[in-house]
């Protein structure tokens, strides 16, 4: 394909830009910071459409899964979260093992494939509890992949434990963890971090904990948090460096940019993020990852529609089903807390892409091939224990 086809823009800087992505070359943070800044995001929406078709065709992926916070109690106190509470406060919960397993049973199906485990930093919650919380999900329901603990919550465990991140890794393998998610990332940027996540793992950190997870043998996604205080190099630094990390390891399947929600957080003075930034965002992420395999329009937090034109803009991948999402909703979320597969799979055909259901590490589902599971348990009228 020439050049010419992705032409005319009407910014004349993208031009170049177009010729190398064509070429299948890799950009430079140069050409991220243009990309990040023009004001024609079409054209970098056509770029960006371009690679995602080169390499996925028309194929539009999503998963049947959902999230189970265990806690939000968290002993940091980040300036960007409505979600975590401080121990003792309030509005914290804090399931037991058992109750955990319950909790997720209201929503497990047998067409459930992946469970997202991820919560707050409980100062009494340690490598054990993580150990028998698989073991006891794993056992229950044996059939489903656990994608568990962020970079930050592995710092803070094995720091809590006082063992070698290996050592927590191989135990926690042994008891059920299959594949880690990508949040805690934010913005590497330390100026940034010093204000939304000042009480968090540094940046650096985080990318160390990751390129372990990957040694390790076990995949993991990646993310960035944008449109708070952030600038567009920033968020192209951010980019690079996890390109950069992806060059040493392979082990990050997909990169999933969040849209930061600002209320009832203590940034709530933040205009939330526009259609444009999230557009482009996701364009700019496509373009400049070019070792990620996936890029995800994560619905929960763009919202249905703006994530449906997105599979136009770079992504890929819608997420899931979700179900009992409280993080985004927490900080005033809007776009629900769960969508059928029938839902998905519309909102994908009419964008005009091919609904393909996958599990966790993005092999292509037949459902007739999934088998039998156990029954779900029921609907289970489960209260949180609070301040545990």
């Amino acid at each position: 394909m020439a050049a010419a086809t992705l032409e005319p823009f009407l910014d004349a800087r993208l031009a170049p830009i177009s010729g190398r992505v064509v070429a299948g070359e890799r950009l430079t943070f140069d050409d991220g910071v243009i990309l990040a800044t023009t004001h024609d995001l079409l054209g970098v929406g056509r770029l960006a459409n371009h690679v995602r078709e080169r390499m996925h065709g028309d194929v539009a992926y999503f998963n049947v899964n959902r999230h189970l916070n265990p806690t939000n109690v968290c002993v940091a106190s980040c300036a960007l979260c409505a979600f975590a509470e401080k121990y003792g406060g309030p509005r914290g919960w804090t399931y037991t093992v058992e109750e955990a397993v319950e909790v997720a049973a209201r929503d497990v199906t047998e067409s459930v494939t992946e469970l997202h485990i991820v919560g707050g930093l409980h100062p009494k919650l340690g490598l054990d509890y993580f150990e028998a919380l698989f073991r006891t999900l794993k056992a229950r329901f044996p059939w489903i992949h656990l994608k568990a603990l962020t970079m930050v919550e592995l710092d803070f465990i094995t720091q809590r434990a006082k063992v070698p991140l290996e050592e927590a890794l191989r135990r926690l393998v042994a008891a059920g963890l299959d594949s880690c998610p990508g949040g805690g990332a934010e913005i590497f940027a330390e100026r940034v971090r010093s204000v939304i996540c000042d009480h968090k793992t540094s940046g650096e950190r985080w990318l160390e904990i990751a390129e372990q997870v990957h040694r390790f043998g076990l995949k993991s996604n990646c993310t960035m948090l944008y449109g708070h205080i952030e600038t567009a190099e920033e968020r192209v630094d951010h980019l690079v460096r996890l390109r950069e990390l992806q060059d040493r390891t392979g082990g990050m399947q997909c990169f999933i940019p969040l849209a930061f929600h600002p209320a009832n957080t203590r940034l709530d003075h933040i205009q939330p993020t526009t259609g444009k930034l999230d557009l482009q965002t996701i364009a700019v992420s496509r373009l400049l990852l070019d070792n990620i395999p996936h890029v995800k329009a994560y619905w929960i937090m763009l919202g249905q529609k703006a994530a449906q034109v997105a599979l136009h803009f770079g992504a890929d991948d819608l997420d899931g089903t979700v179900v009992d999402e409280r993080i985004t909703w927490a900080a005033g979320g809007q776009a629900g807390q769960g969508m059928s597969r029938r839902e998905l799979e519309h909102l994908i055909r009419e964008a005009g892409r091919v609904p393909v259901e996958r599990d966790t590490l993005y092999n292509p589902l037949e459902r007739p091939a999934l088998g039998q599971a156990p029954p779900p348990a029921g609907n289970i009228d489960l209260a949180p224990v609070f301040n545990s």
